[in-house]
């Protein structure tokens, strides 16, 4: 009897499994690679939760309809705290690879670093399959961005860096104009800062271990970075004007700006990148000479070749440290050039006219469009977004579920497929901006600034053709323990 009834049993379950597998079908079947149903949580993780990185998982959790289940960051006695105090449930980490080893659960990450990190955060995290949301620049280097943006492709992984004016709905008026060709073939783009805002183009600051914030974990703030003792005023924001952990003022607000020449004319790599940059003296006839940080402001120069968005070369100039170009005779005197005070911007350049256009992060884009007839075109002077930056972290967040290649991963703003060629662009300046800076000795034993010519770029290669020397700029070496 009771074998018989067991047997009934395991017949009787036998036959529902086999009922139910017709209706019951992997989730990755359904939507491809990475699927999740919209009704399931994704399981964020924050790298960086202080400073943008408080409002990059604030609104990568579009208020709570995700679920945060871990955050990392070197020191959460500073602004990282709010973070804790919105995710109380969250595990805590010090080290992102800890946290990436130990929390498999995790579907996708935002990375909020200062720069330097976020290359081998985004590698480490993309190599155990999670989707990565990378703040600007991509990476800190050239090198860098190529293997990401190759790494997205082949792990299949959902992209997106944290440029969030490309989720801007006005970029559609600068592209109409674009491709309507209302201002005639565009064949210059001037494009400018007032950064930097933060100390930069003075002899880095001594060590001092003495004032390190005792929560901070310094060795994991370095990363890959060389070994050095705690220097004050690096941690947490002014790190930005040292090529060890910082971009310069490019890095900053250069994927906010460059974004919007390269996105609507569809450029690809430069031909070429040469600069000069602003002196300190501090004394007579001699400048200050710090390689080690960014300039006090620069002024560089690329060249595109035509594309099917440009039907012309294209040559892109970009100054920052407050520098701005002169003011077109076809724009009143009286109106701004670019943003509030002319003090960013973007002039496009055409046959017929120019469009002009803000910073393109979270400030109002107000596009205009000046042609030499005394047509104007103007988009608003304030912006009315739903959602916060655009929605840009929600839009990945959405792709994330539907999965790589889906039509909401390919509808995405910055993917890597985009960001990384673009960041690329944007680093050509820092490239050209430390060669311009290299020394060696004459003959006559003195130094000499040997580098200070136009640098011709192989795009495909990632290589300098004119000057070895130059490529060493393309990467970087790193500790042990975090090469990528």
């Amino acid at each position: 009897m009771q074998t018989k009834k067991n047997t009934s049993r395991r017949s009787f379950i036998k036959k529902s499994a086999i009922a139910s597998s017709i209706f019951i079908v992997p989730r990755h079947v359904l939507g491809g690679s990475g699927y999740l149903a919209p009704s399931d949580r994704l399981n964020l993780a924050a790298i960086g939760a202080g400073g943008k990185g408080r409002s990059d998982i604030l609104n990568a959790s579009v208020q709570g309809r995700e679920k945060v289940v871990a955050l990392c960051d070197v020191d959460f006695s500073g602004s990282a705290k709010s973070s804790v105090e919105a995710f109380p449930k969250a595990k805590l980490y010090n080290d992102y690879r800890e946290m990436l080893d130990k929390e498999k659960g995790i579907d996708a990450v935002t990375i909020s670093t200062p720069d330097h990190v976020h290359g081998p955060a985004a590698a480490f995290a993309m190599e155990r399959g999670k989707h990565v949301y990378v703040q600007k620049p991509l990476t800190h280097n050239i090198r860098e961005a190529r293997m990401l943006t190759q790494m997205a492709r082949d792990k299949k992984i959902v992209s997106q860096m944290g440029n969030q004016g490309g989720s801007n709905p006005l970029l559609d008026m600068v592209q109409k104009w674009v491709d309507t060709d209302a201002v005639g073939a565009i064949s210059k783009v001037q494009v400018w800062t007032n950064r930097p805002v933060w100390p930069q183009g003075y002899a880095m600051p001594e060590p001092d271990e003495s004032k390190k914030p005792e929560d901070l974990s310094w060795d994991l703030w370095l990363g890959p970075a060389p070994n050095r003792p705690f220097t004050p005023n690096l941690h947490p924001f002014n790190w930005r004007g040292w090529w060890d952990y910082g971009t310069g003022a490019l890095g900053d607000v250069g994927c906010h700006l460059i974004d919007i020449p390269f996105r609507t004319l569809g450029l690809k790599y430069p031909t070429d990148a040469e600069c000069s940059v602003g002196s300190v003296y501090s004394q007579m006839w001699t400048a200050d000479y710090h390689p080690e940080g960014c300039p006090p402001s620069s002024f560089i120069t690329l060249h595109f070749g035509a594309t099917d968005k440009s039907k012309s070369p294209i040559e892109m100039t970009w100054s920052d440290g407050g520098i701005r170009p002169s003011h077109p005779d076809i724009i009143p005197a009286n109106n701004d050039i670019g943003g509030p005070g002319s003090q960013n911007g973007v002039l496009m350049i055409g046959e017929k006219g120019i469009i002009s256009t803000n910073i393109n992060d979270s400030s109002p884009l107000t596009p205009k469009l000046y042609l030499n007839d005394g047509t104007t075109d103007f988009g608003p002077e304030a912006e009315n977004s739903e959602e916060p930056e655009y929605g840009h972290q929600r839009l990945w967040v959405d792709a994330c579920k539907t999965g790589f290649d889906s039509p909401e991963h390919k509808a995405l703003t910055s993917s890597f497929d985009y960001a990384g060629p673009m960041t690329e662009t944007v680093l050509m300046g820092n490239l050209a901006i430390r060669s311009y800076m290299l020394q060696r000795e004459n003959s006559e034993g003195k130094m000499d600034f040997f580098a200070r010519k136009k640098l011709l770029w192989d795009g495909e290669n990632m290589r300098i053709t004119n000057l070895e020397e130059a490529n060493q700029f393309v990467g970087r070496t790193y500790r042990e323990g975090w090469k990528m």
